[in-house]
């Protein structure tokens, strides 16, 4: 188990290289989760919803994707409340107070438990991750993610900080000074991550952290930047602001308040043809070749901020001046005349004119559909793969223009001409056929295709490469082999 000093340590990333090195070194691995929030969220085969995370680092292990991996997931609605999903299948809306501070994390403590045995039965080992900080003194009655569940399976733990973070003194030291005996036995050593410059300079300071906790420490991890790994947190899009960049198409993803499943648009993020950036500045959306609106969590409650903001104008009028102008889930939602929510699931605004670009109507339900799907993109033959994650059904005003043909026979999607198209099919750009089809009519430095699937392979095994040269790999075998 990976567990950490605080949050954006590295814990996933990690998880996700140790994945790759022990199908590597022949074992048959699984990730696990308790609980992950984010609004990142993927569908399993079966047609249920976890973390993203999970569904990566299932992809580096070489298997599917199970909500047993992840059986609790919290997806924000917003800065107050998130929709509980139990098992793949949301299960309410809860305040962080009554989730938090409420009676029933004992029930989902016994759910998170079930998934993990059910999960042991099949794989082995069970590469667990937890959560933020190991230290939340005020929370960690009710924690079901870090050490209560590092001590209930009995995991061969490994606490995580991130020295350029500053203070990794500290945060090790503290972390561990704080948990009570029979969790700080569990700690079987410590990683320090993302370390710049020459490593053998901190021989010192590992000594220093040994010393002090008693710990050893497993490795040192560089800070590098050349290795691309699929970002549980949207945190990361701060680092992603840009202007246009002559020479490549240049493509503006929307910045919205409550962005889901932003990596639709790592496959752009690498694709030598293509300069991405997200944005809300009006000038660079028209400065954009490529305007994508992303899935929300909150469809109708972001509109409602582009239309205050301005953005909404300068994506109709990017439109007008002849740009692609394309939108995924809620960014579909959004391209329609109306958005309406009867119910009041999303809050308290019943209905909302959209940009208008789409001749569709969309009514939010209570319903969620979770699924894979399989299906042909415009007029291509090829069978294309992707996901839908959504509360809501959109219909056509216009018939005989839909984008997609499901494989089950179905029609999605709505598309205007090749400028203007809307899906609710999430990683609808993975697909070869449909990158290529968006990218057509641009001059870029580069014209090669870019293979995304195989780009993913080659960075957990860079990945795992990085980690065999920077852990004492013997320690922790021998670590597995005593429990």
């Amino acid at each position: 188990m990976f567990v950490g000093t605080g949050s954006d340590v590295g814990k996933s990333i990690v998880n996700t290289g140790f994945c790759r090195i022990l199908k590597q070194d022949g074992y048959h691995p699984a990730p696990f989760k308790a609980q992950n929030m984010s609004l990142n969220s993927y569908a399993t085969p079966e047609g249920f919803e976890i973390g993203r995370a999970q569904a990566v680092q299932a992809e580096a292990c070489g298997i599917n994707c199970h909500t047993d991996m992840n059986p609790i997931l919290l997806k924000p609605t917003n800065d107050k409340s998130s929709q509980v999903v139990l098992n793949g299948k949301p299960v309410g809306t809860q305040s962080a107070y009554d989730y938090f501070m409420g009676n029933n994390k004992s029930a989902l403590f016994e759910e998170a438990k079930s998934a993990y045995q059910r999960l042991e039965k099949r794989y082995n080992p069970i590469v667990l991750e937890g959560a933020g900080s190991i230290s939340e003194l005020n929370l960690k009655s009710r924690d079901i993610t870090n050490m209560r569940m590092a001590t209930e399976t009995n995991a061969v733990t490994y606490l995580i900080a991130d020295i350029d973070k500053g203070g990794v003194f500290a945060s090790v030291y503290g972390s561990i000074a704080l948990l009570n005996e029979q969790e700080r036995n569990q700690i079987k050593g410590i990683l320090i991550n993302k370390f710049r410059g020459d490593i053998n300079l901190f021989e010192e300071g590992k000594k220093i952290i040994e010393d002090l906790t008693g710990k050893p420490v497993l490795g040192v991890l560089p800070y590098f930047r050349d290795i691309h790994i699929e970002e549980e947190d949207s945190v990361s899009l701060e680092k992603k602001y840009s202007n246009s960049l002559a020479g490549k198409i240049n493509c503006a993803v929307i910045l919205l308040p409550r962005m889901a499943n932003f990596t639709d648009f790592s496959v752009l993020e690498h694709d030598p043809r293509v300069h991405l950036y997200y944005t809300n500045n009006i000038t660079e959306i028209e400065n954009a070749d490529i305007v994508i609106i992303p899935g929300s969590k909150n469809t109708i409650s972001d509109l409602y901020e582009l239309k205050n903001n301005g953005v909404a104008n300068a994506i109709i009028n990017a439109r007008k001046n002849g740009k692609k102008v394309i939108g995924i889930c809620g960014g579909y939602q959004m391209m329609g005349n109306i958005i309406s929510d009867p119910q009041e699931i999303e809050g308290n605004i019943k209905q909302i004119s959209g940009l208008g670009l789409l001749p569709i109507e969309t009514t939010i339900t209570e319903e969620k559909l979770t699924e894979q799907c399989k299906f042909t993109f415009k007029n291509y033959d090829s069978s294309c793969s992707g996901y839908e994650i959504h509360m809501g059904q959109s219909t056509a005003l216009v018939p005989n223009k839909c984008l997609n043909k499901l494989s089950n026979g179905k029609k999605e999607g709505y598309i205007l001409d090749d400028n203007c198209w809307g899906s609710y099919i999430h990683g609808i750009l993975d697909n070869s056929i449909v990158i290529n089809d968006l990218l057509s009519g641009f001059e870029s430095i580069s014209e090669n295709e870019f293979n995304y699937n195989k780009f993913k392979e080659e960075q957990y095994d860079k990945l795992a490469d990085v980690i065999r040269e920077s852990v004492d790999m013997k320690l922790f075998y021998k670590h597995l082999s005593q429990e």
